[in-house]
Order: C-alpha cells, then structure tokens, then sequence
C-alpha cells in the first residue's frame, strides 16, 4: 500500500478518536472556547491536512491509485458528516445542513458504485466537489472556534470578534451548501446514462 492511501486511512482512523473526545470529561476552556471543542478542531485540522497532503503525494509520485480514487472521497465524507453531526450537537449548527450533506453522498455513492460495476471506472471529483469539500472543511474549523450558532449575525447583535468568525462560518457553510446541492445535480445529471440499461 502506498503513502497516499495509508494518509487517507490515517483520516478515517482520526474520526472515532474525534467523536469520543467529548465524552472524556475534559473540563476548563482556553480564549472563552471549550478545550473539547479545540481538541476536536485540532484532530479535525489533522484529517484535513492529510486530505490536501495524500493528494498532492499521489499526483507527484504518480501514485494514484483505483482505490484511492474511490476510498479518499469516502474518508472526506466520514470526516466531515462526523465533524458536523458533533457541531449539531454542541447547538452550533443547525441539523439540516448535514441532512442535505448526508442526501447528497448517498446518491453521489450510488453513481459512484455503479460507475465501478458497469464500467469499471471511478468517478473523479468535480469542481463543485472540489468546493464542496474545501468550503465545508473552512467552515467545520472555523465552527468549532464560534463561541455563536450559525447564523447569529441575522441577530443583529454581534460585535468584533464575535461577528467576524461568524460571518465567516455562515458564509463558507452556506456557499458549502449550495455547492454540495449543484455537485449532487450534476451527478444525477452526468450519470443518467449509467443507468439506461437498467431501467
């Protein structure tokens, strides 16, 4: 197995250690932020890391590989859907972003897996798909540091601090959104001729 392709496993393995972390009853909190928050933005960071770096080892060394492919956008997946789960349940997201993260991998999935069984092909991310990842991982980190729910600048009451991060996490989560739904689309779109021959 090469490098790449045991970073992206590394990634899947960091998920439980970042789910179990609140329930260790870590106390005490660091600039106003929770130190459970900042131990799962800290692992989350990691995961993202070997994201960008199993990728670029893959295209330099020439390694990429069929299961990389089809493994590396499963392990985003996990990560992220974990990540955002998690933040539903601190109250800083509200629970029909990751609905519509989860609906959308479940169908990009199916496409992906038949693509693999009639054609034997894998599926490469698209450009929506690029910016889906890289928004959602953007504003995931910058979630777990928002002492605010998404959205609390619609209040109208946060100042300095306060207000910069959350407008960057309502920003980056919502255009995570819409590029989530848009690459979603142009999979069923692209991918209608995958299935002819079944129906």
């Amino acid at each position: 197995m090469n490098l790449p392709n045991k970073l992206t496993i590394l990634r899947i393995i960091l998920v439980p250690i970042m789910v179990i972390i609140p329930f260790l009853g870590i106390k005490g909190d660091l600039w106003g932020i929770p130190i459970t928050y900042l131990l799962v933005d800290l692992i989350f960071i990691i995961a993202a890391i070997t994201d960008k770096l199993d990728g670029h080892i893959a295209r330099s060394r020439n390694q990429i590989t069929t299961f990389g492919k089809f493994l590396d956008p499963i392990a985003d997946k996990i990560v992220v859907i974990a990540a955002m789960i998690m933040l539903v349940e601190f109250g800083h997201l509200p629970a029909w972003i990751p609905i519509i993260v989860i609906f959308r991998e479940f169908i990009v999935s199916g496409y992906r897996l038949v693509a693999v069984q009639k054609e034997g092909n894998v599926i490469a991310a698209s450009i929506w798909g690029k910016m889906k990842t890289v928004t959602q991982m953007i504003a995931v980190i910058l979630a777990f540091i928002d002492p605010n729910p998404y959205g609390t600048i619609f209040n109208g009451n946060l100042t300095g601090y306060a207000f910069g991060i959350n407008l960057l996490v309502t920003l980056m989560m919502s255009v995570s959104v819409v590029a989530t739904i848009f690459s979603g689309w142009e999979y069923v779109k692209n991918g209608k001729e995958l299935f002819k021959d079944s129906m």
